[in-house]
């Protein structure tokens, strides 16, 4: 997993070593030390909006918080997945985490806290690959090995509604920060939804799409 700093002066990696690095974007130098505290391979990673925070998501099955400044972890691993954590993700605010896991379940957390917020949300019947909060926070939307694309109105932990995107592969989501759009991506083609009225297009036209997994 790789993403952005906000500014875009800074990229961070998880890998498979159990470790997450930060770069600089524009050298492509390595900066700093990794940072190490994941039992397993890392699979998601994220900044805070504001770039201070870094949020990782392990095979370990816990979420680490870490300072990006100094590489130091921010207090205990965050538990309550039973299976790998698979992706994650801030909210618009960066006060709220949101984690994608194996174990079927999306989870919500304080971020400053690192306390669970409600209980987990559960709809999909395979892991959960991926999710994203909309730009105004109010909304989440979570892609799965079980086809399916599922909203969530974060506040109250309900469902609001799902979509296929018409084929049995495993489903990867995003949200294009321009114009809130979810852009959703399969093995076999990728899509632009707003409120799921959908245009599909070849995968091959979105190479580039952050957040968005398999596109070559």
């Amino acid at each position: 997993s790789v993403a952005f700093s906000p500014d875009g002066r800074r990229i961070v990696s998880g890998s498979q070593d159990k470790t997450i690095r930060l770069w600089d974007a524009e050298t492509g130098k390595k900066l700093g030390k990794p940072l190490q505290g994941h039992s397993e391979a890392v699979w998601s990673v994220a900044f805070c909006p504001d770039g201070r925070h870094i949020v990782s998501g392990s095979q370990d099955k816990t979420i680490r918080l870490w300072d990006a400044e100094t590489g130091q972890p921010l207090g205990e691993p965050l538990r309550g997945h039973s299976s790998y954590v698979q992706s994650v993700a801030f909210s618009p605010d960066g006060r709220r985490i949101v984690s994608g896991s194996q174990d079927k379940t999306i989870r919500l957390w304080d971020a400053e806290t690192g306390q669970p917020l409600g209980e987990p949300l559960q709809a999909h019947s395979d892991d959960v690959w991926s999710m994203a909060f909309s730009p105004d926070g109010r909304h989440i939307i979570s892609g799965s090995g079980d086809s399916i694309i599922q909203s969530w109105d974060p506040e109250i932990g309900q469902q609001l509604r799902n979509q296929s995107p018409g084929n049995t592969d495993p489903v990867s989501v995003a949200i294009l920060s321009n114009s809130g759009s979810a852009a959703t991506q399969s093995p076999q083609k990728c899509s632009i939804s707003n409120t799921f009225h959908t245009e599909t297009h070849d995968s091959r036209r979105f190479v580039g799409v952050s957040g968005l997994r398999g596109l070559s």
